[in-house]
């Protein structure tokens, strides 16, 4: 298996416009390839998640989302036939700074704690979710706009530590269209106490993306969408300093930096 751990350029170049890019970081993204196309679909497992599987010119890889608070050196895929060992790099993260006015959404109350508590793990849930069949990997960004709260920052709110961000901030006007970033199927859509209005989409094989923070939500859990399709509005719901759209993107139940999957022509 050594042999497929070289990895090259010119590897990728034939599926580079739907194919994300390779950092294998914290909150980046590894792929290793696991077997020869002539084999049948390996399962492949991370940290005892299933993970993406896709074939690629010759071969099949796995795309592996990497936790942010991976350590790095040496860490193990789960295969049927074996480990296969890869690597992840050290990188530092900046650190943003956020006054919120809603101290309740800083430090909830006890009755927002127990909603949090419950649609935490509802989330959990959502994000792990696993659907065989192809993963959709040629992603477009969802709205136009710059990026406002780079993914994988250490955030401090009211001057209190808290988790690193999870996505990309997408500044947009109140009401602008968001779309499908890839075909897929709607997995869930809800009111979240942190994230707002919220619809989460699959696009197979362990891939998922979050939309967050809208002003309203245009499809159903269960609808079908293409790339490109409406599925809600920009908007402030939830914890937010004004209008954005928070995007995430998950993989093995991970969070990774969304920029990976986006090329310099979208």
């Amino acid at each position: 298996m050594k042999k497929w751990l070289l990895l090259s350029m010119a590897f990728y170049s034939a599926n580079l416009l739907a194919f994300p890019h390779a950092n294998p970081v914290p909150g980046g993204i590894a792929i290793i390839p696991v077997a020869p196309l002539s084999d049948k679909t390996p399962i492949v497992q991370y940290a005892g998640n299933r993970v993406t599987v896709v074939p690629l010119d010759s071969e099949w890889v796995a795309v592996i989302g990497i936790p942010l608070d991976a350590d790095t050196g040496t860490q193990q895929l789960d295969t049927s036939t074996g480990s296969i060992p890869f690597q992840i790099q050290a990188k530092q993260y900046k650190t943003q700074r956020i006054t919120i006015k809603d101290k309740n959404k800083v430090d909830p109350d006890d009755e927002s704690s127990q909603r949090i508590i419950q649609e935490q793990a509802a989330q959990k849930q959502i994000k792990t979710h696993f659907t065989e069949g192809d993963a959709q990997l040629d992603f477009i960004k969802p709205v136009p706009g710059r990026d406002t709260g780079r993914f994988g920052l250490k955030r401090f709110i009211n001057n209190q530590p808290r988790s690193p961000h999870s996505g990309m901030d997408i500044a947009a006007a109140s009401g602008t269209s968001v779309k499908a970033t890839a075909a897929g199927r709607v997995l869930h859509t809800d009111d979240f106490f942190f994230s707002g209005n919220t619809v989460y989409l699959d696009h197979g094989d362990g891939v998922i993306s979050m939309y967050a923070h809208l002003s309203k939500i245009n499809v159903a859990a269960g609808d079908t969408v293409q790339q490109g399709d409406i599925i809600g509005q920009v908007g402030s719901t939830g914890r937010a300093t004004g209008p954005h759209l928070h995007w995430s993107v998950y993989l093995n139940g991970e969070a990774v930096d969304p920029a990976l999957f986006l090329s310099s022509k979208k």
